[in-house]
């Protein structure tokens, strides 16, 4: 039963490891280091890693959450109706995420960096505006590409050492394989349409030097 510390033998004679900690022991742990809340004892992933790691994962979701929001007002031209609209919520989830992850910050009893002075450095995504409607959405798209290349590493990271914040990354990157998926489609749509494709604006920096 749970809270026996005493291995049973199972059919084949071998040992059962016990379900759980004695519960004596358990519940000695949780009064001591009250004041870290949610960490307890059995926390066993560096705290400070983690914290640093959500830090750049919630400066990265605020970024995308401004340029999907400066797209959504700038999107123009006879398919920017419906686009925008994607863009509006793609926005809304992406302050989603920042939340859920400034909620598990302060659980681990970090601080959530909010602070606008060198977001865009602490961001893995880039904030670029684009010239048109195709190149908004393409940007968009190589931006989800890299969120979801890093928060599977950081879950890869993470792995049996924090599943709470592990799961969270799951989710979050599973909603960013959704918004990439939406992207996609909205480029091939668009193609479709006659819309042309975009130069990247880094080859177009190139082009005028």
């Amino acid at each position: 039963m749970p809270g026996d510390n005493n291995a049973q033998p199972t059919n084949n004679g071998a040992q059962k490891k016990p379900f759980l900690t004695d519960i004596k022991i358990i519940r000695e742990r949780a009064r001591q280091h009250m004041g870290d809340g949610a960490v307890t004892g059995g926390y066993s992933a560096d705290r400070e890693k983690v914290i640093a790691l959500l830090n750049t994962s919630l400066a990265t979701e605020i970024v995308c959450t401004l340029r999907y929001r400066y797209h959504y007002y700038m999107a123009s031209g006879i398919h920017a109706k419906s686009i925008a609209a994607e863009f509006l919520q793609h926005a809304q989830e992406e302050q989603g995420h920042a939340d859920m992850i400034a909620e598990r910050i302060t659980q681990l009893g970090g601080k959530p960096n909010f602070n606008p002075e060198g977001l865009a450095t602490r961001s893995h995504a880039e904030y670029v505006e684009g010239d048109s409607l195709v190149q908004m959405i393409e940007e968009d798209l190589v931006a989800e590409r890299i969120a979801i290349d890093t928060y599977r590493e950081i879950a890869n990271f993470i792995g049996s050492d924090d599943p709470t914040t592990r799961r969270m990354m799951e989710e979050i990157l599973a909603m960013e394989e959704e918004h990439a998926e939406d992207l996609s489609t909205m480029l091939e749509d668009l193609g479709k349409k006659g819309e042309p494709a975009a130069a990247p604006l880094s080859a177009k920096t190139l082009n005028k030097h």
